[in-house]
């Protein structure tokens, strides 16, 4: 098994750099790793301690972040070094400030491992989820280095719980300590006999998104748009999501919505708009600090043009054809359709949860505690077509106080599930809280 991961970690290397002729993401994937090791030899040359911190993308770096900022602020003297897997992730925080460093992961290789331990040296390692990777972790075993695993979920189906799975099995015990979300994470943990190394903490993205909340960008054309209109934002949607969409809100005229697509590259935002053609469509880059007057833009003082709060007026859909302020603009909604479920697994929804606004998604969605969560709480309504997504917003329209009640239920779990971070650091870091009687 480990000579056919070895050959497998190759092998997908080598088909991203042919797939890069066609795809942007995996010429990407090709090209970050070329000449990685030595460069990250000549870069590294901390004197400080230093941790490193690996997730696969964005989604898993929310996850690693409230970690990351403890330690900046409480614990200065670490050095954080940062890793993805995916380019979406490193494109998208490849400037994170809270890092001294960010990469990619080199390949899982026996020899990429050492040179990259040996040019790292951390003292402490970070894996976010569902990270696991064979070569390093059993050379941070060796080593002796400290190493986490935050924020796992685990689920019966997969292989570590299978009858085959004694490979991936091994890599669970490379771990420090195991924290995971839940009580039957840790109990499939115990039936494989792993037990002594996991502690049930929870999920630190309540905790990110929580501060999110209180740090939230102001903006003004967005708030202008929605203002006085009932209001949908639609958050990381692929093509399937948006179809279903723009057939259900020809029936509801007077409900204003906002897109976020999951992907803004080549043709998306044309497609979105062939999509919504039926609508009064406007892009959010065609706004500059041109149109505003007053102010500096993005203040709650900046006011805007008259030509442009005619142009807000006329229109009823607003695409974000940019990144990075999707959880931001759910403040403005009412109501939010999380996208990812009619594909590989729903996106983000306790970005919009903790807005104390309902949710609403598609039918990939089991992975997902939070969305098993709130569907049992009734704050979140799951939908297979459109036919279900037009019960779930006539039900909005006609009975408001539904809207606010199950909005409700929403931002009450993400607060009564915050604390992941305190608790897993409070492990991590035992001396820094004896010292400081805490």
């Amino acid at each position: 098994m480990k000579l056919l991961y070895g050959i497998f970690n190759r092998c997908y290397y080598l088909l991203a750099g042919c797939a890069g002729l066609f795809k942007p993401k995996a010429k990407a994937f090709y090209e970050g790793r070329k000449g990685l090791i030595d460069k990250i030899r000549k870069e590294v040359t901390a004197s400080s301690p230093i941790i490193w911190v690996h997730c696969s993308s964005v989604g898993e770096f929310e996850q690693a972040r409230p970690v990351m900022e403890w330690y900046g602020q409480n614990a200065p003297q670490y050095k954080i070094l940062l890793t993805f897997f995916s380019p979406s992730g490193y494109q998208l925080r490849k400037n994170y400030d809270g890092a001294a460093w960010v990469y990619y992961l080199p390949v899982d290789t026996r020899s990429h491992a050492r040179a990259f331990l040996d040019a790292v040296s951390p003292e402490k390692a970070i894996f976010v989820k569902y990270e696991f990777w064979y070569n390093y972790l059993t050379e941070l075993k060796k080593r002796g280095i400290e190493t986490y695993l935050i924020s796992a979920i685990f689920r019966p189906s997969q292989p570590f719980f299978q009858f085959y799975g004694g490979f991936f099995r091994k890599m669970l015990r490379c771990f420090t300590m195991l924290f995971v979300q839940d009580t039957p994470s840790a109990e499939l943990l115990a039936s494989i006999g792993i037990c002594k190394n996991v502690k049930v903490c929870g999920d630190t993205r309540f905790d990110r998104v929580c501060q999110i909340i209180g740090k939230s960008k102001y903006f003004p054309i967005i708030e202008k748009f929605t203002s006085g209109n009932l209001t949908l934002i639609a958050g990381s949607t692929w093509k399937p999501d948006e179809e279903i969409i723009a057939k259900v809100l020809k029936n509801f005229k007077k409900i204003k919505l906002v897109i976020i697509p999951h992907e803004t590259s080549g043709n998306r935002i044309e497609e979105i708009e062939e999509e919504f053609r039926d609508y009064n469509t406007l892009r959010f880059s065609w706004f500059d600090k041109k149109y505003t007057s007053g102010t500096e833009y993005g203040s709650q003082e900046c006011s805007l043009l008259e030509d442009v709060q005619n142009k807000i007026d006329s229109c009823n859909v607003l695409i974000i054809d940019c990144v990075g302020i999707l959880s931001a603009i759910y403040r403005y909604g009412d109501f939010a359709y999380i996208g990812g479920g009619f594909g590989a697994g729903i996106h983000n929804i306790l970005e919009a949860a903790a807005y104390s606004i309902p949710v609403i998604f598609g039918p990939n969605h089991k992975k997902f505690k939070e969305a098993r969560d709130l569907l049992k709480a009734g704050g979140a309504q799951n939908i297979t077509d459109s036919l279900s997504l037009y019960s779930v917003v006539n039900n909005y329209v006609k009975h408001p106080e539904s809207l606010k009640n199950n909005g409700n239920i929403c931002g009450e779990y993400v607060r009564q599930n915050r604390g992941a971070t305190l608790k897993i650091v409070k492990e991590t870091e035992k001396e820094y809280f004896t010292t400081n009687n805490q």
